[in-house]
């Protein structure tokens, strides 16, 4: 029997391959994000954000990200001219991704965007009634496990012996959802894309995207995220590949890491050969442009209990950005 994450069977889904590696990742943040933006360890590429933000949205539309860490998201949107919303658990980050916004809004961002703290796992209660039905794009990541690589200063850098590691860890908070196990992890996402389903206006698109190589080891992490959209009543639209090598002619210029190329070199010294891993699979799914009978019994019990402003929610685009959950 396969397990309850086993890989969806994927029909004619449409593929393309997405140029964003044409400058390493480093150029593409410096001057766009503050210094202290490098401390998170599982960043989304700005490239990757800023062409499905830009593929799959126009001037002014709404964007949110769940989970948005140094919101990287939001900052692309802005400097594409869209309003965006990002929640993020952890306040470090949440302060982060404010503070990155204005610095975005201080060097001529047009748009505007928001960020609410508090846990994505009750984003459609979290978040007021205006949202409801208007975002054109939910745009994050998974979350892939409790540390990553993170920085890293080899002994050339530092002058000591070693490797030494910092900020390989998202959180010491055990309630986060980056702590639990495979399954229940990839749960708690999947009740996640519910709740942001019904952010969405109909028409509107999820971009999920994700690794497929974890400390070293390849996991299906892109086919857990598909069967947890699918299971929030997402439609399958489109699999992409986001490059993480750069395109010079007819050849790929590949930017790994220094934990990419340890893995590489250390596999093959066992005698297990690897390949250096050049892209991030990009889920895009959509939200049915029909409501479906559940939605439609739900929306005549909303109009019936006349509550527009919910309980305890965040304004959208209050001033005060940034808030604990009630």
């Amino acid at each position: 029997m396969p397990g309850k994450h086993a890989r969806p069977v994927e029909s004619d889904i449409p593929a393309s391959v997405w140029p964003t590696a044409q400058s390493d990742s480093r150029t593409q943040r410096k001057g766009r994000y503050l210094p202290a933006s490098m401390a998170h360890p599982g960043k989304m590429l700005p490239a990757i954000a800023a062409h499905a933000i830009e593929h799959y949205t126009k001037p002014a539309d709404l964007v949110i990200d769940p989970m948005c860490g140094i919101g990287t998201t939001l900052v692309e949107a802005a400097h594409l001219d869209r309003l965006a919303i990002g929640v993020e658990y952890e306040k470090r980050w949440a302060d982060l991704a404010l503070d990155n916004v204005a610095h975005a809004t201080a060097n001529g961002a047009p748009g505007y965007a928001a960020v609410v703290h508090g846990d994505a796992c009750g984003i459609d209660t979290l978040l007021c009634r205006d949202t409801v039905g208007r975002a054109a794009l939910i745009l994050t990541s998974p979350p892939y496990g409790a540390s990553t690589h993170g920085q890293v200063r080899t002994t050339r850098d530092s002058g000591q012996p070693n490797v030494a590691k910092a900020d390989f860890r998202y959180s010491q908070d055990r309630d986060n959802l980056a702590y639990r196990g495979i399954e229940e992890l990839f749960d708690g996402f999947a009740e996640i894309l519910r709740g942001c389903r019904t952010l969405l206006k109909p028409g509107g698109f999820l971009v999920i995207t994700s690794p497929i190589r974890s400390k070293g080891q390849m996991i299906n992490i892109p086919s857990l995220a598909l069967r947890a959209a699918l299971d929030a009543g997402f439609e399958n639209y489109e699999r992409c590949a986001a490059l993480l090598a750069g395109i010079s002619g007819d050849q790929l210029v590949p930017r790994p890491s220094f934990f990419s190329n340890l893995n590489v070199r250390s596999a093959g010294a066992n005698g297990n050969p690897l390949h250096l891993v050049i892209h991030e699979d990009v889920l895009v799914l959509r939200r049915s442009l029909a409501p479906t009978q559940d939605e439609l019994k739900d929306a005549l019990a909303e109009d019936a209990a006349n509550d527009p402003a919910g309980s305890g929610c965040i304004p959208l685009f209050s001033d005060e950005t940034v808030r604990r959950a009630a």
